[in-house]
């Protein structure tokens, strides 16, 4: 800290200016190192300057090439309310003089520099080389990088910024691209890869999916899948991500990209030919259900399901997409994952209820109470929402309102009427019905002392579906196939 008498520090008279040595003195820092430093000091001093009375702490960030170069300067008072500043062209010119330091260094320049003061003198500042994305306001536009890098070139660049600057939408495939090349992969004799080993069936996949995206939902997680209509996706925490598009007709496309791609890396940093990520794709398989990451040159695996078998072409295997995929992989995976999101050491009582809610799931009959078993009554976890992903996914069992019992006994006598069968000896006006789980059994009691074989017994279900059979046939037996019958309209599982 340089004491106020300083010779060699400019003197001032406000209360507000940072107690901390910002100059180089007027002494020569052969160190490119020592230079770099004491520049971004002098840079803090200058921004400092700009403030108005009474600020507390500031943030500058600078986004810079040899060809554009941005700046965000804020400072903020007591309350944390912040006022925006311009930068003077002695302060660019310190940062263009800071960045000419720093290219002498082993990292080269930097393209973002990061600068935090307080008036109390602490200061904070972060050379930013791209190892993580810009913020897209502080990313300067493509050419901008690529005239820097003519002028310091690198040995590598990190792969999401070399995608940036040089993919050219190599990956992007539009409808009619992809109609163009379908057709030429069959004039070729161009064949898919068939992955039989790598993903689970398309039907299950979707409903593990679904089941994840319930159990981070109702965890109030921000990571972890989630679900839309026909469309399920996921962010991981490391930058992996994947989408899955559903198509009409038993389609589906899971398309993403992991982080850091060494393909990717292989193609941009070490001129590698890419990766024909859609050999032997139908044409369906294009930009409209193709994971974002096409359009920005980072997808680094595309696989499809059709006629229940799942494809790919150049994509690596999926031992190679767990980061950006969902644990999805078994059913134990997924337990494991959702036991996990309970309790730190879950009970036996409480993986029984997740694998119950994965198999209903699989088979598309979840209910609410199926849900509650696992999550409780919704006191620590969003029961609702998590429901609601479900819904989306179409793997609940949607019952309708139980039907009341005039409906059915009008139903069956509706049914009497109009295929003209003969009433005699089962007079409708003597229906019975009885109440099932799913609707009503429905049917004219014998007298006492009345033997009647092969009698007709109706039944009724809560959607209106009505099915005949006999006395021939014991009611316990048939109402159990009734009841599947039910579920597997009412569920939904598309294979």
């Amino acid at each position: 800290m340089t004491k106020p008498d300083d010779p060699e520090q400019p003197r001032t008279d406000d209360p507000d200016a940072p107690d901390v040595d910002l100059t180089l003195g007027g002494v020569e820092l052969p160190d490119p190192t020592a230079r770099a430093q004491a520049l971004a000091r002098d840079l803090a001093r200058a921004i400092a300057a700009l403030g108005p009375a009474g600020w507390r702490r500031l943030e500058a960030v600078f986004a810079m090439t040899t060809a554009a170069e941005l700046a965000l300067i804020t400072f903020f008072d007591d309350a944390g309310r912040g006022m925006r500043a311009q930068p003077t062209p002695d302060v660019l010119e310190l940062v263009r003089a800071q960045r000419a330091v720093a290219a002498e260094l082993g990292d080269g320049p930097w393209w973002r520099l990061l600068l935090a003061l307080r008036s109390t003198g602490e200061i904070e500042i972060d050379y930013d080389y791209g190892d993580e994305p810009f913020p897209e306001d502080q990313l300067l536009p493509a050419e901008a990088y690529r005239a820097d890098l003519e002028s310091f070139p690198r040995s590598g660049l990190p792969v999401w910024l070399a995608a940036y600057l040089y993919h050219d939408g190599a990956q992007t495939r539009s409808p009619r691209a992809a109609a163009q090349q379908a057709r030429a992969d069959r004039a070729a004799g161009v064949l898919p890869v068939v992955s039989e080993r790598d993903l689970p069936a398309f039907p299950v996949l979707w409903a593990r999916w679904a089941v994840m995206a319930a159990a981070f939902v109702a965890a109030g997680s921000q990571w972890g899948p989630r679900m839309l209509p026909a469309l399920g996706f996921f962010e991981g925490s490391r930058r992996s991500g994947s989408t899955l598009y559903v198509l009409p007709g038993g389609r589906a496309v899971l398309s993403g990209g992991v982080w850091g791609s060494p393909e990717l890396d292989a193609v941009y940093n070490g001129g590698a030919p890419a990766p024909r990520w859609y050999a032997g794709a139908p044409e369906w398989v294009a930009n409209p259900v193709l994971n974002p990451r096409a359009a920005a040159g980072t997808l680094s695996f595309c696989y499809w399901w059709e006629g229940g078998t799942w494809y790919r072409g150049e994509s690596p295997t999926a031992d190679r997409l767990a980061d950006a995929v969902p644990g999805i992989w078994t059913g134990a995976t997924v337990v494991d994952v959702v036991s996990g999101l309970l309790a730190e050491e879950p009970t036996e009582r409480q993986r029984e209820s997740v694998a119950n809610l994965v198999s209903a799931a699989e088979i598309g009959v979840v209910t609410r109470q199926t849900l509650a078993e696992v999550f409780g009554d919704g006191e620590y976890f969003d029961l609702d929402s998590a429901y609601y992903q479900l819904g989306m996914a179409g793997v609940v069992l949607t019952l309708p309102e139980p039907m009341p019992r005039e409906d059915a006994l009008a139903a069956v006598r509706g049914h009497l009427r109009e295929q003209g069968i003969d009433t005699t000896g089962y007079p409708p006006d003597e229906l019975r019905a009885d109440r099932l789980s799913v609707g009503w059994m429905v049917y004219v009691p014998t007298r006492p002392g009345e033997i009647a074989v092969g009698r007709a017994i109706f039944y009724v279900a809560d959607d209106g579906v009505l099915e005949q059979s006999s006395s021939s046939v014991p009611p316990s037996i048939y109402i159990a196939e009734f009841e599947q019958r039910f579920q597997r309209r009412h569920g939904s599982v598309d294979a």
